[in-house]
């Protein structure tokens, strides 16, 4: 980023919990932020503008993009926040309706693979910039009560972050991944709706509680600051300690 650039975010997703946060505290920091999302927010910082559609159509991400990174002298964030996790639906690769299985990876990673695609030449305008790529811990196991499209879409976008930190580094762009555990966001309303499944979730958590947007906020909003200048091809894992189980 060129030394008294003002920031400017693309934040995926960003009309649910994490991606809403993210957009909030990127707001709060002083950056223009565009906030992507097929749904409308329900509250739109100051700071921020809206671009409703799907992160998987290539024609109006692009344009949403170009668009923003424009109107401010290029792009120095993108926060790929979006993705959908359809217990109803996303089953075993043996079960899985093909289609369903498509459209989860279009949206959980194609969508965060276009934006990064149509988000780099303008972090190369802009003298550098950092992306944060929102995976889970699922891209490191299997589950007995398999979602493999979402594990497969999450294990894909991991890899891809490392192959961008890579390919981008001498153009002073970062790429890290963050990878969420058990957080509390809309994504998850059935631990609203069961007081007691969330609480026998947060049992099983070393910390003893669900995480929040909030903690996945804290963790992307350092990604992205100067305070991670030396940090590119990672990964942070935020689950209160499930996967350093034995």
């Amino acid at each position: 980023m060129a030394a008294g650039q003002r920031r400017s975010a693309v934040v995926t997703g960003a009309a649910g919990g994490m991606g809403g946060e993210i957009a909030r505290r990127l707001c709060e920091s002083g950056a223009r932020v565009l906030m992507v999302d097929v749904h409308e927010p329900s509250t739109v910082p100051e700071g921020a503008e809206v671009a409703q559609g799907d992160v998987a159509d290539a024609v109006f991400l692009n344009g949403a993009v170009d668009g923003f990174a424009s109107a401010n002298n290029g792009l120095t964030d993108l926060v790929n926040a979006a993705g959908v996790l359809w217990f109803d639906r996303d089953d075993s690769l043996i079960d899985v309706d093909i289609d369903v299985w498509n459209r989860v990876l279009a949206i959980n990673l194609t969508g965060s693979a276009l934006a990064a695609r149509f988000a780099v030449p303008w972090m190369k305008r802009a003298g550098g910039g950092s992306m944060v790529h929102i995976s889970s811990i699922q891209a490191l196991r299997g589950d007995a009560k398999a979602q493999d499209a979402y594990g497969a879409s999450k294990a894909g976008l991991l890899s891809l972050s490392k192959s961008l930190a890579i390919q981008l580094a001498g153009d002073g762009i970062r790429s890290n991944a963050i990878l969420p555990g058990a957080i509390h966001t809309p994504m998850q309303k059935r631990w609203s709706d069961s007081s007691s499944l969330a609480e026998a979730v947060a049992g099983s958590v070393p910390l003893g509680r669900l995480g929040s947007a909030g903690d996945i906020a804290d963790a992307a909003m350092f990604l992205l600051s100067d305070a991670a200048s030396y940090i590119t091809g990672t990964e942070l894992i935020v689950d209160g300690g499930v996967t350093a189980l034995p």
